[in-house]
């Protein structure tokens, strides 16, 4: 359980890592007002109304129906953080949650049973059996 648990973890850790620090790109085209394409990290395909408009040769018809939308997220460059740029509150609060996550995981191998080596009592006669008194 504790090794599935650090899988999930450390992978989980691993895919937020790689996404914040992709930089993101999200370009639309908009053809009169509705959205005709959508694309992540390449340029959206248009609705063919430039093509369209390069066919009646007309310059000065300008094409004001169509319009592109680029949004970029950038991701973060600079990853380097120490620990003195926290500051007292944080740094305590970050110590006592570790402490806190390793006494969670602590195996119960190390735990002393001070009646180990005593051996149980003999027993001379069953007495659940000699008084009929089961559990059901």
């Amino acid at each position: 359980m504790k090794k599935a648990f650090q899988k999930i973890v450390s992978s989980s850790m691993a895919l937020m890592l790689l996404l914040s620090t992709v930089s993101w790109t999200v370009d639309k085209h908009l053809c009169m007002g509705r959205v005709m394409d959508v694309a992540f990290f390449t340029k959206a395909e248009d609705c063919g109304m430039d093509a369209a408009m390069a066919v009646l040769e007309d310059n000065t018809v300008e094409n004001h129906c169509c319009d592109d939308e680029t949004f970029v997220i950038e991701g973060q460059d600079d990853l380097k953080l120490s620990f003195n740029e926290f500051d007292f509150d944080q740094q305590v609060f970050l110590v006592e949650l570790a402490t806190s996550l390793t006494a969670t995981f602590e195996d119960s191998i190390g735990r002393i049973i001070p009646n180990e080596h005593y051996p149980p009592p003999i027993l001379i006669e069953d007495r659940v059996i000699l008084f009929e008194v089961f559990l059901i």
